[in-house]
Formats: structure tokens, sequence, C-alpha cells
């Protein structure tokens, strides 16, 4: 759901946050996220499709997969011609356009196999008008005279879900361990998580924790109260919307640091973000800041600090969701779009394989560097014990050449397109990037 305006609210509370963030699994911190949109990742638009593509995800090189709901879809006061799949009729159920709940099995008994990790969205604070649960109304949120709400006005689609019932906590948790136990799911995607009382999800993350140790929650949030014990992982909503400022709207690209700063000093020590320029709420990147500015705000949410977030199609410069995301629609990706825009996969396997081989990337401290033009230019270091990685983005539309604070003594990789140097100049192409290397003593 588009929860633009609350997280932006939330967002703005900047308060210095000395708490410690739970301790998440060690391999999500290096994770590469992939969202699929069954109804659009495929041809066939089902499981089935899914299944077929997984080969090629691994030769990406992504590690999490996130499937947006498998629920079936709710008809009543739906959006579009096939509804929206956060308006969920039967938390039990699997979508029967998508296959059966063996078809599902078998799609994350085989993604396991190849080496991912695979969780679903799960919808918790709401569900469609004509959901199994409309005969518990008093699972619902209702006003004076008892008519069911929905959670926010605009979301005429869909009914809140009222969690002083006691009763529906339990009926929610006892569900989630079903999707847990019975699909051997690796964890959840928890749609406006901040929307759902946080000991609802606290008390709900210890009882799962029982079925299945080290699982991953992602809560699709900007709050920090929820990864001090519930969640591993939460969206950068403010990194997205200063991404969109720079990239789309001209603002100078020193918004990136005072937004990465500003997010760093609220949240408890340890946090894990969730970093990301695509999703299935916002329109493509592409058509939003342009072919090569896309890949330049993608080079930032690889390099930075955090957990990488990719939305099917974006690796093949996919332009089909170029206006409304597809949520009530079914825009299939147009894969062959890889014809076209060769450097969009060659681009992101560079990175992904990037991240793979440099420690620095996945894990490393982050620092901020000076250049010689710091409203059109971003600079930092990743560095661990071993080594340091410069980082340098144009986010401009005119080229760069000019001298980078710790540039000397530094070997340029040669990812995005540029020949490898070791000068401590840098050379920038119009939305060019560079990464440079060396060992720390």
């Amino acid at each position: 759901m588009r929860i633009g305006a609350c997280l932006l609210l939330l967002s703005s509370l900047l308060i210095a946050d000395d708490r410690r963030a739970r301790t998440s699994p060690d391999w999500l911190a290096s994770a590469v996220i992939y969202e699929i949109n069954t109804r659009t990742f495929s041809a066939t638009g089902d499981f089935k499709g899914v299944q077929a593509g997984l080969p090629r995800l691994r030769e990406l090189g992504v590690t999490l997969l996130w499937l947006m709901p498998v629920q079936p879809s709710g008809e009543l006061n739906k959006k579009g011609s096939i509804g929206s799949p956060y308006a969920v009729r039967d938390y039990y159920a699997v979508n029967p356009a998508y296959g059966s709940a063996e078809d599902l099995k078998r799609l994350v008994g085989e993604a396991h196999r190849l080496g991912f990790k695979v969780i679903i969205d799960m919808v918790a604070n709401h569900t469609a008008w004509d959901s199994v649960l409309m005969k518990r109304p008093e699972f619902y949120k209702r006003d004076a005279a008892g008519k069911v709400l929905p959670p926010i006005a605009d979301w005429a689609d869909v009914a809140g879900l009222d969690y002083r019932n006691p009763e529906l906590c339990e009926y929610m948790t006892a569900m989630l361990e079903h999707w847990m136990r019975d699909f051997d799911l690796d964890g959840f995607r928890c749609d406006v998580a901040f929307m759902v009382p946080r000991d609802f999800w606290e008390a709900a993350r210890d009882r799962l924790e029982r079925i299945k140790p080290g699982i991953v929650m992602i809560a699709e949030a900007d709050s920090p109260d929820l990864l001090v014990k519930a969640f591993d992982l939460d969206y950068e909503w403010p990194f997205h919307s200063a991404l969109t400022a720079v990239f789309e709207n001209g603002a100078p690209a020193t918004e990136i640091r005072r937004v990465w700063e500003a997010e760093r000093a609220r949240y408890p020590r340890g946090s894990l973000r969730m970093r990301f320029s695509d999703n299935h709420d916002e329109k493509r990147a592409i058509a939003r800041f342009g072919e090569r500015g896309a890949l330049a705000a993608s080079a930032l949410v690889f390099t930075l600090d955090g957990a990488p977030l990719m939305y099917n199609g974006m690796e093949v410069g996919d332009t089909t969701e170029s206006g409304d995301p597809a949520l009530f629609e079914r825009l299939p990706v147009f894969w062959a779009m890889a014809q076209r825009r060769p450097e969009f996969p060659k681009f992101y396997r560079e990175m992904i394989a990037l991240r793979r081989a440099h420690a620095a990337l996945r894990q490393g401290e982050t620092e901020w560097v000076r250049n010689g033009e710091p409203d059109r230019i971003v600079s930092y270091l990743r560095r661990d014990s071993s080594e340091e990685l410069l980082v340098v983005v144009n986010c401009s539309n005119r080229p760069f050449l000019g001298l980078v604070d710790a540039a000397a003594g530094f070997t340029d990789l040669g990812v995005g397109g540029a020949k490898p140097s070791a000068t401590p100049a840098v050379s920038l192409d119009a939305w060019g990037f560079r990464v440079f290397r060396r060992n720390r003593p």
C-alpha cells in the first residue's frame, strides 16, 4: 500500500537513539533482496513461472526472494480489474490464479535447493471487504454504529483490523505460524508494519523463532522502535525520498548525506535498513530519473550501508510500470528489454558481484569525504579491517573532473564502464560513478 505521507511524518522525528538493534542473522547484512510480483514476473503470471526464472536470478546473484502476497485478492470494492494483492480475502488460502499450495511448496523447495532464502508478504493491518474474517466483525475497527471502517479514509478497498481484540492477535499469530511451518519459509515482509501494534509483532516474533530460529522479518516502516526486538530490517523511506529530490527534482547532492546522517542518529545502534530506488508502490526509477540516472541511483543503493532491494524487471530496464505501479492490473515485465538496454543487466550483475567480492561494501563502516563539487557529486569510503573502497557518484547531467579527498593511493576497479586508473583526480561522465580500492595497513 502507498504510505508516503505517514512515513515521511515519522521520519521527521530526529531524536538520537542509543539503544541497540536486535541481533539479526549473519547472512542478512550481505543479502541482495529481490521482490517478485507473481502476477508480472512471468508470461504465465504464476508460481511455475517464478520457479522457471530461479536459475536466472541465481546467475544474477540475488540471495533473498520476497514474494508479494500469495493469498487470494478480494472482489468487493476492488481497485482495477483484478484488485490489489494487499486486499487479502483468506489468510490461509493460496491465490488460485498463481497455482496451488503444492505449487508454492515446490517453488520454495527449489529456491532453497538453489541457495535462496524465501519470504512472503504478510498484510496484517487490513483485509478485503469480502474476507472470510468478516463473519467476525469484532475483529475490525468500527464506528459508534458498529460499521466496519477502512484503516485510512482513502484506502477504500480494504477494512482495518483491530488489534485491541486479543482473539484477533491469537488468530493472526497462529496464521503466521502456519505459513512458517507448512511452507518452510525463512520469514516475512510485513506490510505497513507501523500500523500494527509493536507488542503484537514482538510476541509473534518470539513464537515464530521457536518454529524456525534465525528467520528474517522486514517491516514496511520507518520506525526505530520496531528494530529493537521485532524486526531485522526496515524501509529507508527518507533515503528513497532523498534520491527522488536529487535525481528527479534537482536538489543538491548534499541532501543524500544529510538524510543518511539524520537517519543514523535517530536509529538504534547496529540497525539494518533496506535501501531501494524501485519497489511495487512507486513508478519505475528509470521513468523518474532517466536511464543513466536510474543506474547512478542504484550505484548508491548497492554501495552504501544496508541491504539493497531490487524489484523484478529493473535489472533489464523494464518500463511497464512507468505510470501507475502494477497493483490493480496485470502488466507483465517485458524481459526482452535486456536486448534494448544491455547496460542494465550488465550493471546489476557487476554491482552484485562487487558486493560479494568486498566485505567492506556489505558490512563495513561508512565515512563521507569531501569533493570539489558537493552539490553534484557524492563521495564516501566503505572500509573494513583489510580494505577501503572509495565510491564517487555524479548526481547530475554534467561531466565532472576534480579532486576527491583521500583519493590518492586508490586503484580504480573499473566498474560502471570506466577504464581502470590510479590517479587522485576523478573523472565522471554525466550520471557516472566509479569505485576505487586500496589495502589498509
